[in-house]
């Protein structure tokens, strides 16, 4: 019986007062708060984060409060030129990658006309209505702020549907990988930067995530949920995507939908990308995980984690599953010197491949061979992206692998996963700086091939990692911590040029975890079931199924895993990650 939870909620409260369903409500709520304002002009702001459907949002207000009285926030903006020539420098021509802006939201906007705009606001009698992104720039004292946020995945979908555009232009058409470049470096950094500047001031947050199944709360509600997620163990809101070389395991395992061709990805923590759904009573809000790491970063990611990294979640936790599937492309991630000058990260994704499962023909390429000529590998990848043939072989070290091994995979390593794995990839957060070398001669499910990067690939890639360093310091570097009746504890990586460190814990019996001043990010990878628990009644108990990815928040201290449900009396294994620090040894 499948078992794994594809909406874990953390339920915040049994009673949805604070929450309104419906566009009726929704209104009659705004119109109910401005009844309570003693004030002949009435200032609402609708502050929009990039991705919102516009059509589905001002017709109502506008019906409700009257055309004349409604302002638009792009009317103020630059024009559509404008911005694409300021922001080219960060969009850049590449097909994948850009440069992390450094802008905030002002630079959307042109000057003379935000004053004309402001006038204007200014001159409104009764309730004013501003809307879009950047509205609270343009009324920056508002009487009601509403918050229309949007998760990730839901943007990405509505640029696939050719939905929603960039900010500032009309780009729906475009194809749906550059529009979420764009958004990743331009937009999403932006808008990101203006929300932690409101969070504080918000009164409401509205969730237009679901088409036609509008939801707004009291802001203070969602700051109960966000207080109380960053005191317990949760999981974030996965999400599956099918690719290329993608497998059939994730099907089974997860419960999804068998006539998808496949599902490559899955991704189950990286808090930048996924949603975090909070319960009051029957009510279920969707907002960015993100929302915590801005909210709480301290207590989330303990103190020195958010001095070396700041409000960003360094931690990864995804499936690349190729059973009954093909090889990953043959690739390799940037050193932290070229992820700082090229794209302004300031660190990189150093990485492992826990196997979770593995058929018997799995292999892993990893490293090069020895005596491998650099000069001739580049001159036979370039070569091959007009033929068609690449021997990997030939130049990449291939090792074969089974369920429950560990590889470890420092930036600069030439690697991929062979088909017929399971893979729990374990790593640094970038996930988008992937430099492809090699995509075995076939296309994406667009029917055309995939971008590959051996210009960049080829300025990273160290060329002394080969057989012999890589069996010696990244293939199942496993030590034994501790090995007691019930438990053992070891430690699997990461390897030491990687700030995370893995442990895998097999048990029968309860285990005391701290989490040292870090969060702890964990995977049930063998047994069916485990329970959550606290030593001191801090938190509720939290179960976890097969193959589900959780957090435990730094400031939960001290708490306990043990077998639970239909696993009781039988062995489990959990991985667990974190950053590394002095304190941070203990399990």
């Amino acid at each position: 019986m499948i078992n794994y939870d594809k909406f874990p909620v953390v339920q915040v409260s049994d009673h949805h007062t604070g929450c309104w369903i419906g566009w009726e409500a929704i209104i009659g709520e705004v119109k109910a708060s401005l009844e309570r304002l003693d004030k002949p002009v009435k200032k609402v702001v609708i502050e929009c984060y990039q991705g919102v459907i516009d059509p589905e949002i001002i017709p109502v207000f506008r019906s409700a409060f009257g055309k004349s009285n409604f302002v638009i926030s792009s009317d103020a903006m630059l024009t559509e030129e404008e911005i694409n020539m300021f922001f080219h420098e960060d969009i850049t021509d590449d097909e994948l990658f850009g440069y992390m802006t450094r802008y905030d939201i002002d630079r959307f906007f042109d000057k003379e006309k935000v004053k004309v705009v402001q006038q204007y606001i200014d001159s409104l009698e009764g309730t004013v209505i501003v809307y879009g992104t950047g509205a609270a720039y343009l009324c920056q004292d508002p009487d009601i702020l509403i918050y229309a946020d949007m998760a990730r995945w839901e943007i990405q979908q509505r640029f696939r549907r050719n939905e929603v555009s960039n900010i500032g232009v009309d780009n729906r058409n475009e194809h749906p990988s550059l529009q979420y470049k764009r958004a990743f470096f331009v937009d999403w950094r932006i808008c990101d930067r203006f929300k932690k500047r409101l969070m504080h001031h918000w009164d409401y947050v509205l969730d237009t995530n679901i088409p036609d199944l509008p939801k707004m709360v009291v802001a203070g509600k969602v700051w109960e949920g966000l207080r109380k997620t960053a005191s317990q163990p949760f999981r974030v809101v996965p999400f599956f995507d099918p690719g290329p070389w993608g497998g059939q395991w994730m099907k089974e395992v997860c419960d999804l939908d068998r006539s998808t061709v496949n599902f490559a990805w899955c991704f189950d923590c990286v808090p930048e990308e996924n949603s975090l759904l909070l319960g009051f009573g029957d009510i279920t809000i969707e907002i960015p995980s993100i929302n915590l790491v801005f909210a709480f970063p301290e207590q989330l990611l303990g103190v020195p984690v958010y001095g070396r990294f700041g409000d960003e979640f360094p931690i990864r936790f995804d499936f690349l599953d190729t059973m009954e599937g093909g090889n990953l492309s043959l690739q390799v991630h940037p050193l932290t010197g070229y992820i700082q000058e090229k794209f302004g990260m300031h660190y990189t994704q150093d990485e492992s491949y826990y196997l979770l499962d593995a058929g018997e023909d799995a292999i892993v390429y990893l490293g090069l061979k020895k005596g491998v000529c650099p000069e001739d590998m580049i001159a036979e990848l370039k070569e091959a992206q007009e033929t068609g043939v690449f021997d990997a072989e030939k130049h990449v070290g291939v090792y074969p692998v089974k369920k429950h091994d560990h590889i470890l995979i420092p930036s600069g390593t030439v690697h991929c996963s062979g088909k017929n794995s399971m893979v729990l990839e374990i790593s640094a957060t970038p996930f988008i700086f992937t430099f492809k070398l090699w995509d075995w001669g076939r296309l994406g499910l667009d029917g055309k091939p995939r971008p590959i990067n051996i210009e960049h690939g080829e300025k990273v890639i160290q060329w002394n990692r080969t057989e012999s360093w890589v069996k010696r310091e990244l293939v199942n570097k496993f030590t034994v911590i501790r090995k007691e009746e019930g438990l053992l504890e070891e430690k699997t990586g990461l390897h030491a040029q990687e700030f995370i460190e893995t442990r895998r814990h097999w048990f029968s019996r309860p285990v005391l975890h701290h989490t040292n001043g870090s969060v702890n990010v964990l995977n049930l990878v063998e047994g069916r079931e485990i329970i959550v628990e606290s030593p001191t009644g801090v938190f509720e108990p939290f179960v976890v199924h097969y193959a589900e990815t959780f957090i435990v928040p730094a400031a939960v201290g001290s708490y306990t895993i043990r077998p639970y449900g239909e696993s009781e009396g039988k062995t489990c294994a959990t991985i667990k990650a974190y950053v590394r620090h002095e304190a941070s040894e203990s399990i």
